[in-house]
């Protein structure tokens, strides 16, 4: 079970959500909601993360919009009120309380100095801009919806970046994939997968397209990716 926790910035406090390993030292890493806010899923993730020895934090990103945001997928109305916060939420805000965060639990007595970051849908896309906007130390983008917008940015990726696409997703039309995939990979920093027939959130557990063979091999690459960028 995790704590909950304030964040200070110059623009106000913040919420967020923090599980410990059992170890005293370990990486971070900010666990980047979806547009359903910190729900059971992504506290699942931070769970999950610090039973995989990792100090895990997700942040109240719909802060500035509506504090406290924690619906499903369940729904039309929650559907409907997870779209209207979507549609109100300012990335680059976003991205600046990700790299507060970032800033918070680097700070903490139990982070080695190595800090991750793993997003998911909306949190996908700040996942990559966290790889381009923050000193993070390595990143992870689960279907980001609007990544194909801001590839121009990649030249800034100074962490790694690793990045699950799911080739059926009706968020992300295969445009858009097609052009993720030719900016980024050839990118050094950059490590894409793709996902054949898979559709948006396919790694949420209880979601309408999860499926828990692809769900489990990208969980397992993005373990194995911080195992090798955060040791």
């Amino acid at each position: 079970m995790g704590e909950r926790i304030r964040i200070q910035t110059p623009d106000g406090e913040f919420a967020a959500y923090v599980a410990r390993p059992a170890a005293a030292k370990a990486p971070a890493v900010v666990v980047i909601q979806e547009i359903f806010g910190v729900n059971p899923f992504v506290r699942a993730v931070a769970d999950r993360l610090a039973a995989e020895g990792y100090l895990a934090i997700a942040p109240d990103l719909f802060w500035r919009i509506e504090p406290g945001v924690d619906i499903t997928d369940q729904s039309k109305a929650e559907w409907d009120k997870a779209f209207a916060l979507y549609n109100a939420f300012d990335v680059d805000n976003g991205v600046k309380d990700i790299d507060a965060t970032i800033d918070f639990i680097r700070a903490d007595a139990g982070c080695s100095g190595k800090v991750g970051a793993v997003g998911y849908c909306l949190g996908g896309l700040l996942a990559f801009l966290t790889a381009t906007r923050t000193d993070v130390d390595a990143s992870v983008g689960y279907y980001g919806v609007g990544i194909d917008n801001y590839t121009a940015e990649a030249d800034r990726i100074e962490g790694k970046l690793l990045l699950h696409i799911a080739e059926a997703d009706g968020f992300v039309p295969k445009a858009a994939q097609d052009t993720i995939v030719r900016a980024l990979k050839n990118h050094p920093r950059v490590e894409l997968f793709t996902y054949p027939g898979r559709d948006h959130a396919f790694a949420r557990e209880g979601g309408e397209h999860y499926d828990a063979a692809d769900a489990a091999i990208a969980n397992g690459r993005t373990a194995d990716f911080f195992k090798r960028t955060l040791a």
